[in-house]
């Protein structure tokens, strides 16, 4: 779910809407009270004592704490968000089945038609097409749906006390209420995700001070606003500051040579390269000029793809390759591309989490860093399944399934 030290966005956005229902979307207008402040665990308390004198080190006034006090608060249920995680681990497919459907591809398209003159003047300022901007706006929240009630304050502090990555979660508290004492939003209107993100395209705080820009021109980035005018600029400046390339594809999916080409799997070289090893674009005609490496998502048997310099942009934005995939695929889908064309290992079974955290403890043993055993399968992980294939002679589609266990296993 996360991008150090960019932006959070979830992989299951419902849950960002479901966590705090019950919260006012504007708890500005019931401040806490004494009983709820003594409802505080103890140790919430005494961590928000050391917390005031290190946010006052960094420079948020006594009288911007004494207003965000009383909307700083401890969230169990944000506690249980973050420390949730199921059992088995779901397949790229499934991302993208849920990520890119027919009525979200409807939806986009409808909302490039509506806010057309906007996104042409986004384009013309960073170079980012519209549909990759309203690719992201689909993805994060649904073109505005959901964009969570959770209130900001209260769940930065929660994951900060609580949460698996305390320092960077007080980092982005201390960025929130810098929002709060340069006057750009009320300390209770701050609401957002469970996990910190807030508005149209999900910005975390410190992403909001470092990439935000007031596009409508009211003085005010307002990511928070039903106008989602700042929020889609905001989103194409920090593509655009993080290195997209104006013309160029995030990717695309080509057909192997005859004899496979499984070999060159994470290599990057020119187009030209890739045309004379035999690489075609699965819809035809020749491939866009440009660098770009071969990433097979879903290993020999599922689609290829040639994924250029701003498949790694959008890296930048959410680290996930499924997320990148299904904002990828969407924009493409939007300005009218057809579905993929190669097929999915959809009889691979998922990998329960003991069995993903074997594979990991495996591949460490072997002098292979998975960055950690906690089965979450990542960059990392999908590394060093290609060193330990490369290593082994078979092909290093990086590709991790039960089969590779096995292997390992032997």
């Amino acid at each position: 779910m996360f991008r150090l030290p960019a932006l959070v966005f979830s992989l299951a956005l419902p849950a960002c809407v479901a966590a705090n229902v019950d919260v006012s979307p504007r708890p500005e207008a019931r401040p806490e009270t004494r009983a709820a402040a003594a409802s505080r665990p103890a140790g919430f308390a005494t961590w928000m004592t050391g917390f005031e004198s290190r946010a006052r080190a960094a420079g948020i006034s006594n009288a911007t704490m004494e207003r965000a006090r009383p909307h700083i608060r401890h969230l169990p249920e944000t506690v249980a968000l973050d420390r949730r995680q199921s059992e088995f681990g779901a397949r790229i497919w499934e991302y993208l089945d849920n990520a890119v459907t027919q009525t979200r591809i409807a939806q986009g398209q409808q909302a490039m038609r509506q806010h057309a003159a906007a996104l042409s003047r986004i384009e013309a300022r960073f170079g980012v097409p519209p549909e990759v901007v309203v690719a992201i706006w689909g993805i994060e929240s649904s073109y505005g749906a959901n964009r969570g009630r959770t209130p900001t304050l209260a769940t930065l502090a929660t994951l900060a006390k609580d949460g698996r990555r305390g320092a960077f979660f007080e980092a982005e508290l201390v960025a929130a209420l810098r929002i709060v004492q340069a006057g750009d939003i009320a300390p209770g209107a701050m609401i957002g995700s469970w996990a910190g993100a807030f508005g149209h395209t999900q910005f975390m705080p410190t992403s909001y001070l470092d990439y935000a820009v007031d596009f409508t021109g009211n003085g005010r980035r307002d990511l928070w606003s039903d106008d989602p005018g700042d929020s889609l600029a905001s989103a194409a400046n920090y593509l655009a500051r993080r290195g997209w390339r104006r013309g160029e594809p995030w990717a695309v999916e080509v057909v192997l040579p005859e004899g496979g080409g499984l070999g060159l799997t994470g290599q990057r070289q020119n187009a030209e390269a890739w045309a004379r090893a035999g690489f075609t674009p699965a819809a035809g005609g020749r491939l866009p000029g440009g660098t770009a490496r071969l990433w097979l998502p879903g290993g020999a048997r599922g689609p290829a793809f040639l994924a250029y310099g701003n498949y790694d942009v959008l890296k930048e934005y959410n680290i996930s390759d499924a997320y990148v995939l299904a904002l990828g695929h969407l924009s493409d889908r939007l300005r009218g591309a057809p579905p993929l064309r190669g097929q999915w290992p959809r009889s691979d079974r998922a990998l329960s989490l003991a069995e993903r955290m074997e594979l990991q403890r495996r591949l460490n043993a072997l002098g292979y860093d998975t960055a950690g055993i906690d089965g979450r399968l990542g960059p990392a992980s999908v590394a060093a399944v290609q060193a330990w294939q490369r290593a082994n002679g078979l092909p290093p589609d990086g590709y991790i399934n039960a089969a590779v266990l096995e292997q390992l296993r032997r």
